[in-house]
């Protein structure tokens, strides 16, 4: 751990109000290091530092011009640029970030004040919420034309992910491979389905947008005097992409009536009605954006999200458990199957989920 005195150190590299008097930390860091910093201009939390992992993100430079480009632009569209965006800080030198003497990466962004987040989304008004936050994300960047560059290679690419798995079941690292049959057979038996999807995004059918790729409600915040939704938050693997990744991991996370890694298959499915909260509040957002593929491809976007993650988690206990951290011996088994028992309710409710879609976009005339 940084010790407070260094902290305060690594703060005074960026251009910030005030004499920096105090650094604490915030947060769990599951990847990144977050702390907040008071400065003698405010008793309240001025600026927001971060190290970040520069070994999942192996270039934060182009991480955080990607950052700066698509908030500069949410900045030109809204009535407040400070509070309704982040704000990245400048180093005296002029950079987005400071490299240590360590190797390490570290960033500044203000604080925004006045705010409340939420770490999991337990009602259908939230789910509404976190619809409304990520649709009213995806209008600002719509027309968004410059390049961003990829932060993480591979993200989303069921092709991609389809040679990381035939390599994994042919190595059979922890030999596992044997006793797994049925749950192999879950990915087999879907594979030409997920393919003949990720031909249509390698083939342009959908429009490449601004996309966000982590979409839980904790990366958003909320006015705290109201409740009222204010913006997106966490924006580190900002790429472009389809926004059927956002919107079917978002699906993934919201909807599930059970834990990730839940050991009662009875707990977990897709609930219907956190499914028509979240896309409701998308949809009002930019229903008279997306184009008739993209509609077309909402409901699917779960299914297709949740079965990579289906494959992620299983492809990784075949490989002896390497990539996600792991409780117990069979943590990444048990997420596989429970994440198997969402995909399979998904996949049940699929023409009630695209009915309900159409009936947002395409209203019977009375």
């Amino acid at each position: 751990m940084v010790d407070n005195a260094k902290l305060a150190a690594i703060a005074g590299k960026f251009c910030l109000e005030g004499k920096v008097t105090d650094v604490c930390p915030l947060g769990e860091g599951f990847i990144n290091d977050t702390f907040v910093v008071y400065t003698d201009n405010s008793q309240e939390p001025s600026y927001i530092l971060q190290r970040k992992n520069h070994l999942i993100f192996t270039d934060v430079p182009a991480m955080m011009e990607n950052i700066f480009k698509v908030t500069e632009h949410i900045k030109k569209k809204v009535s407040d640029p400070l509070r309704d965006t982040l704000t990245p800080v400048r180093t005296a030198e002029g950079k987005l970030y400071h490299n240590d003497a360590d190797g390490n990466f570290w960033t500044v962004c203000l604080f925004i004040g006045g705010t409340r987040s939420y770490s999991v989304a337990d009602t259908e008004e939230l789910a509404r919420q976190g619809g409304l936050g990520l649709g009213e994300f995806h209008r600002l960047v719509s027309d968004f034309t410059e390049p961003l560059t990829v932060v993480l290679k591979g993200f989303h690419d069921m092709r991609f992910r389809f040679s990381q798995w035939d390599a994994a079941v042919k190595a059979d690292k922890a030999g596992r491979v044997a006793s797994l049959k049925e749950e192999i057979g879950w990915i087999e038996s879907r594979r030409q389905l997920m393919m003949e999807f990720c031909e249509k995004i390698e083939k342009g059918i959908f429009p490449v947008r601004v996309t966000h790729n982590d979409t839980k409600i904790s990366n958003f915040l909320f006015n705290a005097s109201d409740g009222s939704l204010l913006c997106a938050i966490d924006l580190d693997t900002l790429m472009s992409s389809t926004i059927l990744n956002d919107v079917g991991d978002a699906l993934r996370s919201y909807t599930n009536t059970g834990a990730e890694d839940d050991t009662d298959l009875d707990k977990v499915g897709m609930s219907f009605g956190m499914f028509k909260a979240y896309i409701g509040g998308y949809l009002s957002k930019m229903k008279d954006t997306l184009t008739g593929a993209e509609l077309d491809a909402l409901a699917f976007s779960g299914i297709y999200i949740t079965y990579e993650q289906v494959l992620r988690f299983l492809m990784d206990y075949i490989d002896g458990d390497t990539y996600y951290k792991i409780a117990y011996p069979e943590h990444n088994l048990v997420r596989t199957r429970a994440q198997f028992k969402l995909l399979c309710s998904m996949e049940a409710q699929l023409d009630r989920m695209n009915a309900y879609v159409k009936s947002l976009t395409c209203p019977t005339l009375p």
